[in-house]
């Protein structure tokens, strides 16, 4: 770390996830690091206040614009975060990096562009499909892998605002025996039309309900284009959550039943920099 121990960051939130952000191009802090620190710097009292951390490194390959690191509020690792890397786009944008930007997380190439502050849209790579299961006495769970672990749950909406039933159902979906290791993020969807819904997500890392969840909502839409049967190629989605707005658009191979050409796009802003003092 550098100067005494001070990490510079700055907080950006995208649709209410918020994320501490850090330029890490010159190395100030290892991931080991930050898998130490993560649950310090994102406790709501003790610390910055966050849904996790990332780090902006240098690109992987010179192709890139930059790597993505992301790490939950409890250290561990999230895979993919669709707001997330919204948020860090917008943070390379303001470091003049510029409005379309490539990178990576992981193996796997994304794309950004920011329109404005209100449209920051993240292109993913991947093809999924949704899967039907049962567990646990539960009713149809519906699973898919934007990047990272997802299931999503169909339910009405008077218990989509029962909160206490949603951390408890979470909670335990989240670790149930079938999705070990490494456990999984548990959506819950109420379809309100045929191309809009509302969304709470139990976040894996986090480990309670967040405010937004961008590959929750895009595991969601997926699953809502499933529940209707497939009927349509090429579908956007208006996916509405605690913390605003997110709009997910795909298409369907209806030959080999796979989702593609995926892009969540969204708000973002910053909210404050500061200096973390370890």
């Amino acid at each position: 770390m550098t100067r005494s121990n001070i990490i510079p960051f700055t907080k950006i939130q995208g649709t209410g996830n918020d994320f501490i952000i850090i330029d890490n191009r010159e190395n100030l802090v290892t991931i080991e690091q930050i898998i130490e620190l993560a649950p310090k710097m994102c406790h709501r009292t003790f610390g910055i206040g966050a849904d996790g951390i990332i780090l902006l490194n240098n690109p992987s390959d010179p192709t890139l614009d930059y790597t993505m690191v992301y790490r939950n509020a409890d250290g561990s690792n999230a895979g993919m975060c669709g707001n997330g890397a919204r948020c860090l786009a917008l943070f390379a944008n303001d470091l003049e990096m510029g409005s379309e930007l490539t990178f990576n997380v992981h193996k796997n190439i994304y794309k950004a562009k920011i329109i404005d502050k209100e449209n920051i849209q993240i292109s993913f790579p991947m093809k999924t499909e949704v899967t039907e299961l049962q567990i646990e006495g539960q009713p149809t769970l519906y699973q898919s892998h934007p990047g990272t672990e997802h299931v999503v749950l169909s339910i009405e909406q008077d218990l989509l605002e029962n909160e206490e039933y949603l951390r408890a159902t979470g909670k335990r979906l989240r670790n149930a025996e079938k999705f070990q290791p490494p456990g999984t993020n548990v959506n819950f969807m109420y379809g309100g039309s045929a191309d809009s819904l509302k969304l709470q997500t139990y976040e894996r890392g986090v480990e309670d309900l967040t405010l937004a969840c961008g590959t929750g909502a895009i595991a969601s839409a997926l699953t809502w284009h499933h529940i209707q049967g497939n009927e349509t190629l090429k579908n956007n989605c208006t996916v509405r959550v605690k913390g605003g707005e997110l709009t997910v658009e795909f298409s369907y191979d209806k030959h080999n039943n796979k989702y593609q050409n995926i892009r969540l796009a969204g708000p973002a802003e910053r909210v404050f920099s500061g200096e973390y003092h370890v």
